[in-house]
């Protein structure tokens, strides 16, 4: 079984949703990253990232339901993402995964998908 799909059970998708809405306070804040997001779309863009990390450790396949396929690189391809744009969402994603008071048994696998994933939607060559 995939260690990710358990992470549903052992976190809660409370404690999931508010990681992703403590990130997404210092996302709306930050000078790098937070241009990329539209302002008529912050609660649309959390919405989805939440339901997108809910179904990927194991809960409610709401994400699918509503946008099929995840397609993250496509998704994300019009925006230039480099390293410094990488670093960014992992930092802020940390920070999230703190305030939000992620188990200590499962932040270490969260946060090597949350760079797994950072990196891959790298499309920019430094």
């Amino acid at each position: 079984m995939d260690p990710l799909s358990l992470l549903y059970s052992q976190v809660g998708e409370t404690r999931l949703r508010q990681m992703v809405a403590a990130f997404y306070r210092r996302v709306r804040v930050d000078d790098l990253i937070g241009k990329m997001y539209p302002d008529s779309d912050w609660e649309g863009a959390e919405k989805r990232l939440a339901d997108f990390i809910v179904y990927r450790f194991g809960g409610p396949p709401v994400y699918i339901e509503e946008r099929g396929h995840p397609r993250l690189r496509m998704r994300h391809f019009p925006f230039s993402i480099g390293l410094a744009e990488r670093d960014r969402w992992l930092d802020l994603m940390g920070q999230a995964m703190q305030e939000a008071e992620i188990p200590e048994k499962s932040a270490p696998l969260i946060g090597t998908f949350f760079a797994q994933v950072a990196d891959s939607m790298r499309n920019r060559e430094e």
